[in-house]
């Protein structure tokens, strides 16, 4: 894949600081790490060449690596009501926040029944979940952002569910940045380790306090060992002139079960790159998800799911709402490997545009080597039905009123689906207010 130059000496820079002034006190194994990252980012660069390069086809990532963002060495202040009352929020829940990608003690709750903290104190004690796991199911051969979110791996949120255990209440992953001078970049990380049989609810929420661009480069990492099962949300807030780049490998052994759905807010560009591993006979996720963008906003789901093994199951629906001149992408494969029989697939994406200059583009596919298998996808994108509108406007609503309620049943298949209640009623309130501008010419 040909690399178009891009510049590096921020991030050189800032590496040396690091390593100095951060990185000196986690284990050796881990310094390694981090220069074998490095070495590989600056080699490949970042992905802004667009022919050659299907991953990116249709994201420009050039505001990204033209941009000069500065990692701020500190985690910087965040009012802890604004904080509770901005994004989803239960006292009911555990939670871990992390301010600029560093642990912030202050605003953090955590229940009982799983090991979970700061990612530093975990690598500072050298222990097993870590060394075994960190930076295993993501690769920084290819992937340039992998690589760079790996080089400054520090903080973030270490979450181990130990064998037949499970948290007691759900787990709220908060990374918040606060922006201040000048652009600033953060690396968040997460790695969940859950043993089998166990289970967890985790909620992983990122959101920008403050004016200013500002870029987040994320990597979650989520083991399931035999028959366990995991229900991730992942709710993105960013701020509208906001770069965020979120990575997440899955990985699966049998029986166990993944289910994920994803709530994004636009923001300048937002890339979802998600990876499910279906590892083992027995082995299901099942993956949704509700974006929307207006303006000039831009978001990119690039999702696949790798059946390597037989008996394997995986459900992917997800769904977009545009307005403006905003720009969707739907993307990524599901893969049935060599003997990988009685694999059931079904992968979609579902769009509504809501102004004739809005955009998607929608490219599900898969591709199969093996026999017996069930496995189909389809796309489709189109504008509120003439009939529907008709038929709520006989009933006495006006023009918007009539549009907001179709707009929140289109999205209602994706969040009626939240088993958090907490959770549904503020993504509820949130889809309300992040709707796009409507445009009644395009109904009549």
């Amino acid at each position: 894949m040909t690399q178009a130059p891009t510049k590096h000496d921020r991030y050189l820079a800032d590496f040396e600081g690091f390593e100095r002034d951060v990185a000196a006190r986690g284990p050796e194994w881990l310094h390694e790490l981090r220069q074998r990252a490095l070495a590989r980012f600056t080699e490949v660069g970042f992905p802004t060449a667009r022919r050659g390069n299907e991953r990116w086809k249709y994201t420009n990532i050039n505001p990204i690596a033209e941009g000069t963002f500065s990692y701020p060495f500190a985690a910087g202040e965040v009012d802890g009501e604004r904080l509770h009352t901005s994004i989803p929020w239960s006292d009911d829940w555990s939670r871990l926040v992390f301010v600029n990608g560093l642990h912030s003690a202050a605003l953090s709750s955590v229940g009982v029944g799983a090991d979970a903290r700061s990612l530093a104190e975990a690598l500072r004690a050298d222990g097993q979940p870590a060394r075994e796991h960190l930076g295993r199911y993501v690769t920084i051969e290819d992937d340039a952002f992998a690589a760079l979110n790996t080089a400054f791996v520090h903080d973030g949120a270490l979450v181990h569910v130990p064998k037949n255990g499970s948290l007691d209440r759900p787990l709220h992953l908060v990374y918040v940045t606060a922006a201040g001078a000048g652009p600033t970049v953060s690396y968040p990380r997460t790695l969940v380790v859950a043993e089998s049989h166990s289970r967890l609810t985790l909620i992983e929420t990122y959101a920008g306090f403050g004016e200013g661009r500002y870029f987040t480069d994320a990597v979650t990492e989520i083991v399931l060992g035999e028959g366990a099962q995991v229900q991730h949300y992942r709710v993105l807030m960013e701020e509208p002139d906001a770069f965020h780049v979120g990575i997440t490998r899955v990985h699966l052994e049998r029986d166990s079960t993944f289910t994920s759905t994803l709530f994004a807010r636009g923001c300048a560009i937002g890339r979802n790159d998600l990876l499910a591993t279906l590892d083992a006979p027995g082995s299901s996720c099942f993956l949704r998800g509700l974006y929307l963008t207006s303006g000039s906003q831009h978001v990119d789901n690039y999702v696949n799911i790798d059946h390597t093994q037989p008996h394997t199951t995986s459900r992917l629906y997800y769904k977009g709402i545009l307005g403006g001149k905003s720009h969707a992408v739907f993307g990524g494969t599901v893969f049935v490997r060599p003997g990988a029989v009685k694999a059931d697939a079904r992968q979609e994406d579902k769009n509504l545009l809501l102004s004739d200059e809005a955009e998607v583009d929608s490219k599900p596919s898969l591709e199969i080597y093996a026999d017996d298998v069930l496995c189909g996808h389809g796309a489709t994108a189109g504008t509120v039905a003439d009939d529907a509108l008709f038929y709520m406007r006989t009933r006495g609503l006006d023009l918007n009123t009539a549009m907001v309620h179709l707009i929140k049943g289109f999205a209602s298949e994706v969040l009626d689906k939240v088993e958090v209640e907490p959770l549904r009623l503020s993504l509820d309130r949130l889809t309300t207010a992040s709707l796009p501008e409507l445009q009644p010419g395009l109904v009549s």
